[in-house]
């Protein structure tokens, strides 16, 4: 399996897991806006990176990532928001905090490596 195929498998995982997450969060006003954007991002990852890795071009790659990168920094905004609200259970939380940080880092080491290939 190639490193595309594994970071399309664990974007998935991820949005999977945010799923799961949103689910088991109780039924309030304020839980269900927060829930819907982190859905919203948490879902956009994945499929902003498969995008990515149908480019046209170098700089269409990068244009891609950059979106994938800024909904994975919005995840961990919105998983910060229910943490801190208290809603989940933190130990649910935290993690996934952890996976969307690890998420940003791969896509900014990509757009850096991709950058410093253009001609």
């Amino acid at each position: 399996m190639s490193s595309y195929d594994d970071l399309k498998t664990r974007t998935k995982r991820f949005a999977l897991s945010v799923i799961e997450l949103t689910e088991a969060v109780p039924r309030t006003r304020t839980a269900d806006v927060l829930s819907r954007q982190l859905l919203r991002s948490a879902t956009s990852v994945g499929a902003n990176y498969r995008a990515a890795c149908r480019a046209k071009s170098l700089a269409d790659f990068i244009a891609k990532m950059g979106i994938v990168e800024e909904e994975a920094d919005e995840c961990i905004y919105w998983l910060e928001m229910l943490r801190e609200s208290s809603l989940p259970a933190p130990a649910h939380v935290t993690p996934l905090i952890a996976e969307a940080d690890e998420l940003v880092a791969i896509t900014i080491a990509s757009i850096k490596t991709a950058k410093n290939r253009k001609p």
